[in-house]
Formats: C-alpha cells, structure tokens, sequence
C-alpha cells in the first residue's frame, strides 16, 4: 500500500488528529508520541525558514524542509503547500510532484481569495501530473470561505458546499474549512460535502469528542503549536536577558536525553 493510500484510510472512520509540525525534529516528537500521521503548518514551517505565512516560501526550502522530515518519520506525511506558491497551474503541479517525491503522502491546497476555479485548475493539474507520472496524493482543498469570510454569513454553508462539490470533481480527496466552529454548519458540511471534513482547532472547538459526533474527519492543531512555541520561548528568552533572576534551565523541559534518543 502506497503512503498515499495509507494516508487515505486514516479519513474512513473515526476521527484523525493531525498535529501540525514545522521541521524535522518536532515532526519526528510528535511520531514518537503516537500519532499516525504527521502535517506541516504552512505558518510554523516558513517562519522556521525565515519567511512570513502566506505564499512567501521559498519552494526549494519547502521541499529540503519535507525532505528532512520524511527522513526521520516513517507514518504518511501531508504537507500544507498553501496556495501552491503561483497561480500557474502547470507549475503548481510541478511543485506539488516535487514535494511527493520528497516524501509527502498528502498536501493541503488552499482557495484563499481567489476565485475558486482557479483552485480546481490547479487540482486538475496535479491529477493529470500524478497520472502521468505514477505518483499519488492525497489532495485536501482548503476553503477560506470562514476564514476569510467571502460569503455572507447566511450563505456560507451554501458557498463552501459550492466549492466543495466543484473541488470534489476536480479530484480533491477531502475539505478543509478553517475558521468553520458553528455546530450546526459543520454537521451540515460534514453531511452534504461529499468528502472527508478537516477543521482546524479554535476555542470553540476543543471538545473532539463532539466533533466526531458532528460527522468531522481530521482536526488539525494549524498553527497553534508553532505559536506556542514561540511564546513560551519569548517568555523565557525575555527573562533570561532583562532579569536579574533567571528561570532557566525549565524544569517542564522533555531532557537532552530524551530528546537526542529520538534521533539515535
């Protein structure tokens, strides 16, 4: 069975919990504690590059990150690739086969503010680019109609199942909808989209057991890990220089032991 293929099954039943790493070392921790897939953060990864969120990543960074990644890991890796860094169709796929190479199973592929014919050409494409190149992907078409808020509130659920049933035909294997926390319109999407649903995790949404409940396949932690990172990071750093007490070294801290084990 293919990573791809694997990756697929995970989105049968239950409910896939997908922590969402930035490089090598947290994608290989987040392994090691169980978890039977590992995602990127478009966020976390470009900002442990050096580059904002948000298409600004370079792809060749993009694709030694996933590199060094798919060598230390070995459950089905889905890569978020953001908007596919062009609006050029044929060279999105181009990109999307580079990063299956390098060891991606599965990729988020994201509408933002465009219109979405432009995403299902880029689906489209990459299909075709698999096809001809023996290759598969696990396509999980990102819809910012939440996110973004490009439908009217009453109309959102109607707008982000327009998208999803173009995205679906196009070849998308499931629908992300960040931003999406209402109860009611996630069962409605979860009923009606015709694919596995992903929401990404918020305050209104931290009860998994009930998201289950509504019909959600995968739940991704986004950005928020990577944030917190850097805040508990800031915290400490930001003592350590401005106080005359310090509260380093961390007692929480996992140990170099611990964490050197997971690489030896």
């Amino acid at each position: 069975m293919t990573a791809a293929a694997r990756f697929r099954t995970l989105h049968a039943r239950g409910l896939l919990r997908l922590a969402n790493a930035w490089d090598a070392g947290t994608a290989r921790l987040i392994e090691h504690l169980g978890a039977p897939a590992v995602a990127t953060t478009s966020a976390g990864l470009a900002w442990a590059q050096g580059y904002p969120d948000g298409d600004k990543l370079d792809p060749d960074a993009l694709v030694q990150t996933v590199t060094g990644i798919a060598r230390v890991i070995t459950v089905p890796l889905t890569v978020d690739v953001e908007g596919g860094y062009s609006n050029d169709p044929a060279h999105v796929a181009t990109t999307v086969l580079r990063v299956v190479r390098a060891g991606a199973a599965g990729i988020n592929l994201e509408d933002g503010a465009d219109d979405p014919a432009l995403l299902v050409a880029k689906i489209h494409a990459i299909r075709e680019a698999c096809t001809t190149q023996g290759v598969d992907v696990f396509i999980n078409a990102r819809t910012d109609v939440y996110l973004r808020g490009l439908a009217a509130d009453g109309m959102r659920v109607d707008e982000t199942l327009r998208r999803a049933a173009a995205y679906r035909e196009a070849g998308a294997d499931g629908l992300f909808v960040p931003g999406l926390v209402d109860a009611d319109a996630i069962r409605a999407i979860a009923a009606d989209c015709g694919l596995p649903l992903n929401v990404m995790l918020r305050p209104h949404l931290q009860d998994l057991a009930a998201l289950e409940t509504l019909g959600v396949r995968r739940v991704s932690t986004g950005s928020s890990l990577a944030e917190s990172m850097y805040g508990r990071l800031a915290a400490q750093v930001g003592t350590f220089l401005r106080e005359d007490r310090t509260a380093l070294p961390d007692p929480q801290a996992m140990g170099y032991g611990a964490i050197n084990g997971l690489f030896g």
